[in-house]
C-alpha cells in the first residue's frame, strides 16, 4: 500500500483535477490510498463562512453562494453530461451546508467550525472520485471519518490510535484505489473533528501508520522540500534527502511544506516520506527517512502577522514556576500556540500568530493578574543551521525585538526599522 496526498493547489480547477489523474496513471500497478484536500482556497472561504455565521451573521449566504459556484464551475468543465450523478451529490452537500448555517449556533465556535469546514474535503473528494471513475481509473470513495477516530477536541482532534488502526485494517482488503479526505476525523458521537490547519499531510501519515504502508508521497506545486519559501527567496535550493529529525524541526518551526504532526507516525514505523511535484511528476523530489544527515544548506522559515506578548507580574516580582504554570494554562485554555518564547527574571515573552478572537481573549485573561505589553504586525524568522551571515541577510532593514538561539537554530522576532 502506498499513500498519496494531494493538496488544494493540485485540485484548484478542472485542469488540475485532470492532471491529478495523469499522475495516478503513472502508477497503474500500485495499491493506493489517495488523500485529497479541499479545492484551492476553499478552506479559507469556509473559515470565513463559519466566522460570519457564528459571530457577525452578515454575509453567510453570499459566501456560501460563492463557494458553491466555484465548485459547480469545476464540475461543469469536467462532466459535460449534466445528468451525471455527481451534480446531485454535490448539490446535496451544499444543501447540508445550508442547513448548518440556519438558526442560532448551539455549540462552541470550534465545534461549529469543524462541521462547516470539513465540507470542503467531502465535496472535493466526491468530485475527484467521480471523475477518476469516468475515465477508467476505478476507485472507491471512502469517508475518512469512518476510519480516523478522535476525541472531541474540535479543531485539534486527538487521534484514538488503537481504534483507528483497528478500523483502518479493512482498507488493506481493497484491491482498487481508495479516494478519501484529508484534515478530518470523527468522534464516537459521529461529530466531525479537524486535525489542525493543513492537516491533510497528517491524515496521510495516520493511514500509512495504520496500514503499514510502504511509503507516503505528498504531491506539491514545488519540486520538493526547499531551503526557503519561494515567496521570500529567489534562489531557493532543493534538499534531496532529509532526516526525520530535521523534517520534524522544520515542520515544528512552521515550514509549510509539511504539517508538524506528519513525521512522528512515519518515523515510528520507518516509513519514508516523499515530497514530489505534481507539475513534474517524473522528478525525484525529496525523500525524508531515518538517514543520519545534516542539511547541506541553511533553511529559512518566515511567519508574518505575529504578536509579541511580554508578560510580567503586576508587583514586579520574579517570574517563577507557579507563574509559568498559570501562564501556560491560559495559553492552552484559549487555544493559542506559542511559536517562540524567552524568560527573564521578571518577564516572560512569547510570540504567537494573530487570531482576532483567541488572541484578544487571551490578553484579557492574562491582564487579570499580569502586566501585558503587546506588539503586533511582526515577523518571526527561523533559521535552521544558521551563521552570522544568514542572520545579517534576513535582518537587513529590520529591528530585532527578540532573539532565541540554540546550537542549530535561531529565531528572530523582527519589525521594519
Amino acid at each position: 500500500m502506498k499513500i498519496f496526498k494531494f493538496g488544494g493547489a493540485s485540485v484548484k480547477d478542472a485542469d488540475s483535477v485532470k492532471n491529478l489523474a495523469q499522475v495516478l496513471k503513472l502508477f497503474p500497478a500500485d495499491e493506493l490510498i489517495v488523500v485529497v484536500s479541499a479545492m484551492g482556497k476553499t478552506t479559507n472561504a469556509l473559515e470565513k463562512l463559519a466566522e460570519d455565521y457564528y459571530y457577525t451573521k452578515g454575509n453567510s449566504r453570499q459566501i456560501l453562494s460563492e463557494v458553491k459556484k466555484y465548485h459547480f464551475d469545476i464540475v461543469e468543465q469536467i462532466f459535460t453530461d449534466k445528468t451525471h450523478a455527481i451534480y446531485n451529490e454535490i448539490n446535496n452537500s451544499f444543501v447540508e451546508l445550508d442547513w448548518l448555517i440556519e438558526g442560532v449556533p448551539s455549540q462552541t465556535f470550534d465545534h461549529v467550525y469543524d462541521q462547516i469546514v470539513c465540507m470542503g474535503e467531502i465535496i472535493s473528494t466526491k468530485i475527484v472520485s467521480a471523475y477518476l471513475n469516468t475515465i477508467g481509473i476505478t476507485n472507491k470513495w471512502e469517508d475518512v471519518r469512518d476510519y480516523i477516530k478522535t476525541d472531541d477536541t474540535f479543531r485539534e482532534g486527538v487521534v484514538n490510535w488503537e481504534l483507528t488502526e483497528s478500523l483502518s485494517r479493512s482498507l488493506l482488503k481493497r484491491k482498487q484505489i481508495i479516494v478519501t479526505q484529508g484534515f478530518i476525523g470523527g468522534t464516537s458521537e459521529n461529530y466531525t473533528t479537524t486535525l489542525g490547519r493543513e492537516g491533510s499531510d497528517y491524515t496521510a501519515a495516520i493511514l500509512a501508520y495504520c496500514t503499514n504502508a510502504e511509503s507516503v508521497t505528498i504531491w506539491k506545486d514545488v519540486p520538493g522540500v526547499l531551503n526557503a519559501d519561494p515567496k521570500w527567496f529567489d534562489d531557493t535550493q532543493l534538499i534531496e534527502q532529509l532526516s526525520y529529525l530535521d523534517a520534524i524541526e522544520l515542520a515544528y518551526y512552521g515550514a509549510t511544506v509539511i504539517h508538524p504532526k506528519t513525521i512522528k507516525p512515519l518515523q515510528n514505523k520507518n516509513i519514508p516520506l516523499y515530497v514530489r511535484s505534481f507539475i513534474n511528476p517524473e522528478a525525484k523530489g525529496t525523500v525524508i527517512s531515518d538517514a543520519q544527515l545534516t542539511l547541506p544548506v541553511p533553511c529559512f522559515i518566515f511567519k508574518v502577522n505575529q504578536v509579541l506578548l511580554s508578560i510580567s507580574p503586576k508587583d514586579f516580582s520574579f517570574i517563577v514556576e507557579q507563574n509559568l504554570s498559570d501562564i501556560f494554562k491560559l495559553f492552552a485554555d484559549n487555544g493559542v500556540k506559542i511559536n517562540t518564547m524567552q524568560s527573564t527574571a521578571i518577564s516572560f515573552s512569547v510570540c504567537v500568530n494573530i487570531h482576532e478572537h483567541k488572541t484578544s481573549q487571551l490578553v484579557k485573561k492574562l491582564q487579570e493578574n499580569y502586566r501585558v505589553l503587546y506588539n503586533d504586525g511582526l515577523e518571526l524568522i527561523t533559521i535552521r543551521y544558521y551563521n552570522q551571515a544568514t542572520i545579517d541577510r534576513v535582518t537587513a532593514g529590520k529591528k530585532i525585538l527578540l532573539e532565541v538561539k540554540s546550537r542549530y537554530t535561531v529565531q528572530l522576532v523582527v519589525k521594519n526599522a
